[in-house]
């Protein structure tokens, strides 16, 4: 069996908590205990491991500062536990937007971090740290934002048609829990540069049955797109309140040739964040720290120094 030991580029001891009765939480927290915190949230179908090299870069001491991270995996991902969500389950989850919220509150409490935090967040990790933001926005004073979304689908911006199945059908929840389809399509789809053979695995690694893959399918059946959906109101409200975030420092990364987070997403958060550090590429994809760290490592830290929190 795998195990996070076995992986590449992810030296790490993941810590477990009890986030939920009878569900335990996997999270990893590197850096010093006095350092700034920044809040790391992935999205689906990844984990904790898409943020393994910026981790790496922000707690290496000769680089300089070294920075606290914080990078949980969400519950039914990575090495968190997957409960099911049947109504007779025990433990039982509810695999939910609010849920996710709920989830990085009691993470922050557990680990008595009640201060400045900057958070970075990718793909769903959007939509959950900004839905945190919504009751602690003055804790938020540094933000790091790749490819993902804060506010409601774009006006322009259809959903593609492979999110569509996943979230509407049963033959699409039979692709991503049956044959894991969503997520080994990511980390073909999601790149411009092919990941190597053993990074596909890590990132596959957690998702190696039709139990284990029920979040990836959750996921894709909780994106919001109009009343009645249950991230609705959280979705518009983040939006609504997106704006607010425009005084403080804000670095954005983005992979230009995501089929998902495109340039409407791109725009959307410009328009917001007018005084953002932007760095786009037209040769990268989804998994922009997969395409772009080399780059983008050193450019994350570097904004993190220059901006340090509470000056």
């Amino acid at each position: 069996m795998t195990t996070a030991a076995d992986l590449p580029d992810y030296p790490f001891a993941p810590q477990r908590f009890q986030v939920r009765p009878g569900v335990a939480m996997s999270y990893l927290d590197e850096g010093p205990r006095d350092g700034e915190v920044v809040l790391m949230l992935h999205g689906n179908p990844s984990w904790s491991y898409y943020w393994r090299r910026l981790v790496l870069g922000l707690t290496d001491p000769k680089s300089g500062k070294a920075y606290r991270c914080i990078v949980p995996d969400h519950v039914g991902m990575g090495w968190s536990d997957k409960p099911d969500d049947r109504p007779d389950a025990d433990p039982r989850y509810t695999y939910t937007l609010q849920s996710r919220v709920d989830d990085v509150e009691r993470l922050l409490e557990h680990l008595r971090i009640s201060g400045p935090v900057t958070l970075a967040v990718h793909d769903w990790g959007g939509a959950i740290g900004f839905g945190w933001g919504l009751a602690h926005s003055a804790r938020i004073q540094r933000l790091v934002i790749l490819n993902t979304g804060a506010f409601p689908l774009p006006a322009a911006k259809p959903l593609p048609r492979r999110l569509r199945l996943g979230r509407d059908s049963a033959i699409g929840t039979l692709l991503i829990r049956g044959f894991n389809a969503f997520a080994a399509g990511a980390t073909r789809m999601g790149v411009v540069d092919p990941m190597p053979a053993d990074v596909r695995r890590a990132y596959l690694a957690p998702y190696d049955s039709w139990r284990n893959r029920i979040a990836t399918s959750r996921f894709v059946q909780d994106i919001p797109l109009g009343e009645g959906d249950a991230a609705w109101p959280l979705v518009q409200a983040m939006g609504r309140k997106l704006p607010e975030y425009a005084d403080r420092p804000v670095f954005i990364g983005w992979g230009l040739r995501d089929f998902v987070f495109d340039r409407h997403f791109l725009a959307g958060f410009t328009a917001a964040l007018p005084r953002a550090q932007v760095h786009a590429f037209e040769d990268a994809g989804h998994y922009v720290l997969e395409d772009k760290a080399d780059v983008l490592v050193p450019a994350i830290r570097d904004f993190l120094d220059a901006h340090p929190l509470g000056a």
